[in-house]
């Protein structure tokens, strides 16, 4: 037999000596079947490596054992998300697939209703949403949404305290003792983006700081769109001595800028980023960062998914999980204020 060609139902049928309707009773759990038969059909499809079709299993029981995790694009977010989503699947039964909208996230709002579509009641016995761009959406299987763009909604949500992160970021900058510190903001239209604002301003105005709007860049989450908002910053008359950037990806590219530019990071210029992806401590020096636990963002937005599809009523469907600071190479005390 070639064995790159998918095994047929009729094929276990025929090597068992069984009909094809006993074949998708055991295939099934259905009553009707002896223990002998049953284990003898079992034992084909084991020799044989028949797997059934997930939309054809789908459409006879309703029921795939498998769980959709739908992401905007593959980048460090989402795969440490799909790692803790991988930590909690084990074991349960249930498989893992992922759907990702190749990035058009930022082009098309609405990139998950059409996708969730495609993979609900057919694929999926349920899906997790990771930063959606939206949240009244509906489908026929149970749905969990990891920080979404506008908040909370009628959907469980997980997400992380962005502001109080936000908050401490820039008050470990200020325990420091710089007094000049820029902010390289997030995607406005995203709701943990605004809120790492807030907690930029709050920080200032508690340290009785006034917010300088002209040391405030938008960087869109997006490494090159800092670099640009760096450059601008540190050609200001009097430049930050401190930056703090909204994730990590711009973190590391504005050290890049400045690095280039001729400055020493953390002497002249302390950079602190948010996420703790793995690559901020890969760097030289290592990124000061606001740690968000995506990885265990992950984990408990499948376990909440699960106790749903298993008709459990979560005890708390919005679950926020706290921020900590990461202190590494990036952040020293200000040579002086410039």
């Amino acid at each position: 037999m070639d064995a790159h060609r998918r095994v047929t139902i009729r094929e276990v049928a025929e090597a068992a000596g069984v009909s094809v309707a006993t074949v998708s009773k055991v295939l099934n759990d259905r009553y009707g079947v002896s223990g002998a038969t049953t284990e003898k059909v079992r034992a084909v499809i084991e020799e044989l490596g028949y797997e059934s079709s997930l939309v054809a299993r789908s459409l006879r029981n309703t029921k795939t054992n498998v769980i959709g995790v739908l992401v905007a694009d593959f980048e460090p977010f989402s795969l440490e998300v799909l790692k803790g989503a991988a930590d909690a699947i084990r074991g349960t039964g249930y498989e893992l697939v992922v759907y990702s909208a190749a990035g058009q996230a930022v082009e098309h709002v609405g990139w998950e209703r059409r996708h969730l579509t495609r993979v609900s009641g057919t694929l999926v016995d349920g899906a997790v949403l990771v930063t959606p761009t939206m949240t009244d959406v509906t489908a026929s299987v149970p749905i969990v949404a990891i920080d979404p763009h506008t908040g909370r909604s009628h959907i469980p949500t997980i997400d992380s305290d962005n502001l109080r992160g936000g908050h401490r970021a820039v008050e470990h900058l200020l325990e420091l003792g710089h007094r000049r510190i820029a902010m390289i903001t997030g995607r406005p239209d995203l709701e943990s983006a605004r809120a790492r604002e807030r907690g930029y301003r709050d920080a200032l105005e508690a340290a009785g700081i006034p917010v300088d709007e002209s040391l405030i860049e938008q960087g869109d989450f997006i490494p090159a769109t800092a670099a640009g908002a760096t450059r601008r910053l540190l050609a200001l008359p009097k430049p930050p001595s401190a930056i703090f950037a909204a994730n990590d990806a711009m973190g590391l590219a504005a050290i890049e800028v400045a690095t280039k530019q001729g400055l020493h990071v953390p002497e002249d210029l302390s950079v602190v980023g948010f996420d703790n992806v793995p690559d901020s401590a890969m760097t030289a020096p290592g990124l000061t960062t606001v740690e968000q636990p995506i990885r265990e963002m992950g984990r408990r937005a499948l376990e909440l998914l699960l106790q749903q599809i298993q008709h459990d009523v979560p005890r708390d469907p919005h679950v926020t999980l706290a921020t900590r600071l990461v202190v590494r190479g990036s952040t020293a005390p200000p040579r002086q204020e410039r």
